[in-house]
């Protein structure tokens, strides 16, 4: 709340802010609990509050990437064997990027819980650990690991991808809405597909999402197939590819499904800093380093 009062000055937002706090959660009795720290799990609260608390991390490494001096200097001492680190946060979710040994990075341990311990905050050990780019890590649905550059013999690019993880559960979401009899037409079905789609191809169209979008749409494809095989059973597959899926394309009422393969990939290449961000600051406050 310190830190809020640092940027907010009116008593009516911090009132609100204090009262979401202090309101309590409904048991599965329906029974009124108090709670004497943090925020409800899944409440819209927790989002703005962990950004505020772990501002800390922000200014932390941003100190610590400044005092490294200029662009030159930064190489000249990574070239002399000096750690080189830089933090990439997103709400409570972040990742220390460091260009040295793994004794450099152990030490990170430390100091994060340090910097996190003022503010009544600690690393989860089981959603905390280190590992090499080559190893690869999970980062906000995304897969990133460095590998063999196709084309290229002996060179290797980091590439990011949509996560196994990621991939699973929209599978599970496309699962849920194809059981039989859940939609009393293929159009009302296409209606709920649709955006589910749509939304998942859009977030990880900034990747190497080909071999994930082909794949989901292949999924999808055959998962709608055997939906209209259980709500028509007395057809044979003949017979039901020409009335529902005529040049076995699934469109119905006017609807067509979502093609995750026509998505186009726009990668986001060496860019840096040099992103332009939509959001502008009407108030000073620290800057927070660039992914």
């Amino acid at each position: 709340m310190g830190r809020v009062r640092d940027r907010i000055a009116d008593k009516r937002v911090l009132g609100l802010v204090k009262a979401f706090l202090r309101a309590g959660v409904l048991t599965e009795d329906g029974r009124h609990q108090g709670t004497i720290t943090g925020t409800p799990q899944g409440g819209i609260l927790s989002p703005l509050l962990a950004n505020i608390a772990l501002s800390v991390l922000d200014e932390h490494f941003t100190t610590k990437w400044e005092a490294l001096g200029s662009q030159w200097m930064r190489r000249r001492r990574r070239r002399a064997g000096e750690p080189i680190m830089r933090l990439v946060r997103y709400a409570d979710d972040f990742v220390v990027m460091v260009h040295g040994t793994r004794d450099d990075t152990e030490a990170l341990w430390d100091e994060v819980t340090a910097v996190l311990e003022p503010m009544g905050l600690r690393l989860s050990a089981e959603k905390t650990r280190v590992c090499h780019i080559d190893e690869g890590f999970d980062f906000l649905g995304w897969r990133i690991q460095r590998q063999n550059w196709q084309g290229r013999t002996g060179k290797k690019a980091v590439y990011t991808y949509p996560s196994k993880k990621s991939l699973l559960s929209v599978m599970d979401k496309v699962r849920s809405l194809t059981r039989r009899s859940q939609h009393p037409t293929l159009a009302v079905l296409l209606r709920r597909l649709n955006p589910v789609l749509r939304g998942w191809c859009n977030y990880f169209r900034h990747g190497a999402s080909s071999r994930s979008f082909n794949y989901l749409q292949n999924f999808v494809f055959w998962r709608i197939f055997r939906w209209l095989r259980k709500r028509h059973a007395g057809l044979n597959t003949n017979t039901l590819v020409r009335r529902h899926l005529p040049d076995w394309k699934v469109t119905d009422d006017g609807i067509d499904m979502f093609q995750p393969r026509a998505v186009a990939i726009n990668r986001y290449r060496y860019r840096g800093t040099k992103i332009p961000t939509p959001w502008t600051s009407q108030t000073p406050g620290p800057a927070a380093p660039a992914a």
